[in-house]
């Protein structure tokens, strides 16, 4: 095959991305092998009938300006808003004059509020935890005080951050640690946080804690506009008019305009390896066998599965990336016609309901982890939201377990029978469901993590081989870390360069975050 052709596993955010730079940067071919029969990965949009989906909630915020550039460059903002102009629906459009118009246009973003809090005790808390009058009446005066004094605590006496646990602790003292975190991360990771690395806090939160948190909402109306704050404490991102996918599918159609190719239902089996390079890739295409030749090749598949399927691999590099854990994940989308949740907020809504993107759920009684309301990520994401309600409810779970097992009917039902124990909805009300099943959704930091970087020195050193997005390198990458880290790879490429320190550091930085608890 010519050796301007570069092979890339996978169109999700990181594949599409290198695709997209590779037209653009260099005049290498780009030839994706994806797996399923859609683009966007986790990322994209799920529709059913005439609603849409977000799988795993994704907002478009980020402090990587060449990620940005992209995402604008494809999809432009709508307008040019303010700082407190933030779009609810189409008719605050009057709100952001100029740019595309939503009602006409689709390449077009959004701008939304972001509110997300934490249901416990069938009360709404902020999230990150606020100082509010609120909190204290919500939490009670026994749970206060002790909340103060462990936080105190933590401040004395820190512990060493050996887990995850320790992490939190450090940062928000034991009873607000075991009140908002302790059990939501058991449900997410099927572990308790004693047994996970701190590494996953150290991407995810970084600089967040209950000193940030405070000085951030006492210093807010002093703040210039451009102040930096933690990515945590965002109050608002870009969205498209329909959801993720909507933006990669726009971007796989300039891909195939500029010469690229995408080949549906290919599943990459093999990874031929000669002279400490790839020679080519085997794919499983519908019961027949292809294969690839190229001289450079992008993964961003799973680092068990590609390792699995390479030739001549070190025994210890094999039995690491075989013992490499991930979380699967379960969304069931409820069609309701309306929540019993009340918005007791300030915040205008379509059909007054609550203004959250997503609820944490932390009752301990329920297995439920997490609550997206699609009407308040987009209008547009609903067929109808002026009358309904379009929810999903996101469970976190491995492949092979009861949940991933069960029936889709019975699984709703299930769905449907502890949203409504926990008094956000009524059974009678709900007017449609589905319920979509996610493989390998989030890498894991336990089990063989712990000796990773054998792996990375491996993998590194392969030439002509550039491991990029979430499960390509095993790291709880968001969205624009995966693209940056296929920017960086092709930036690489272009210059000739085979270094990958680049795009294995992408989100070691201070700066590069985003904790979305997901």
């Amino acid at each position: 095959m010519d050796k301007n052709t570069a092979v890339i596993i996978g169109a999700g955010p990181a594949g599409l991305t290198a695709a997209y730079q590779l037209l653009k940067e260099t005049d290498i071919r780009p030839i994706i092998l994806e797996e399923e029969n859609f683009v966007g990965g986790i990322s994209r949009t799920a529709e059913y009938h005439g609603n849409r989906m977000d799988i795993g909630g994704h907002r478009f915020f980020t402090k990587a300006p060449e990620v940005n550039a992209l995402w604008n460059e494809i999809m432009p903002l709508q307008g040019s808003p303010s700082q407190d102009d933030i779009i609810l629906h189409t008719a605050d459009k009057e709100l952001n004059p100029g740019g595309p118009d939503p009602e006409k246009d689709e390449r077009v973003m959004l701008l939304r509020r972001r509110v997300s809090r934490i249901y416990f005790l069938k009360k709404f808390f902020d999230y990150p935890i606020s100082m509010k009058g609120e909190t204290f009446k919500n939490m009670g005066l026994g749970r206060t005080v002790k909340a103060g004094f462990g936080y105190l605590a933590s401040v004395i006496a820190r512990k060493k951050e050996d887990s995850l646990e320790n992490f939190y602790i450090n940062r928000f003292g034991r009873p607000l640690y075991e009140m908002f975190f302790e059990d939501y991360t058991t449900k997410l990771w099927g572990r308790h946080p004693s047994q996970i690395s701190a590494d996953w806090g150290a991407q995810r939160v970084k600089g967040l804690s209950l000193t940030k948190a405070v000085w951030t909402m006492v210093s807010k109306p002093f703040r210039r506009r451009d102040a930096k704050v933690e990515t945590s404490l965002i109050e608002q991102y870009e969205y498209p008019k329909r959801g993720p996918g909507q933006f990669y599918e726009f971007m796989a159609e300039s891909i195939r305009e500029k010469g690229g190719e995408i080949i549906f239902g290919a599943k990459v089996t093999g990874v031929r390896l000669e002279d400490g390079r790839v020679k080519a890739v085997t794919a499983d295409c519908g019961g027949i066998r292809k294969e690839w030749e190229a001289d450079v090749f992008f993964s961003s598949m799973p680092v068990k599965d590609l390792i699995a399927g390479m030739n001549d691999v070190p025994s210890d590099v094999r039995r690491i990336a075989d013992g490499l854990p991930y979380r699967d994940f379960i969304t069931v989308g409820l069609l309701v016609r309306k929540l019993e949740i009340q918005n007791e907020t300030k915040l205008k809504t379509v059909g007054n309901i609550v203004p959250d993107c997503w609820i944490y759920i932390q009752d301990r009684e329920v297995k439920l982890g997490r609550l997206q309301i699609f009407n308040n990520w987009s209008p547009y994401m609903v067929k109808d939201p002026e009358n309904t309600v379009w929810i999903g409810l996101e469970y976190f779970c491995s492949e092979g377990d009861e949940m991933w097992e069960a029936d889709d009917a019975s699984f709703i039902d299930f769905a449907k029978k502890e949203l409504a124990s926990i008094g956000v909805i009524r059974e009678e009300n709900v007017l449609d469901a589905t319920r979509i099943r996610v493989k390998k959704a989030y890498p894991a930091y336990f089990d063989s993590y712990s000796e990773f970087d054998t792996v990375k020195k491996y993998l590194s050193g392969i030439d002509n081989l550039w491991c990029i997005g979430r499960n390509g390198q095993h790291k709880y990458n968001n969205m624009d870390h995966s693209m940056l880290t296929a920017i960086e790879a092709v930036r690489a490429v272009k210059t000739g360069s085979t270094d990958k320190t680049a795009v294995w550091e992408v989100n070691m930085e201070q700066e590069y975050h985003e904790e979305k608890r997901s």
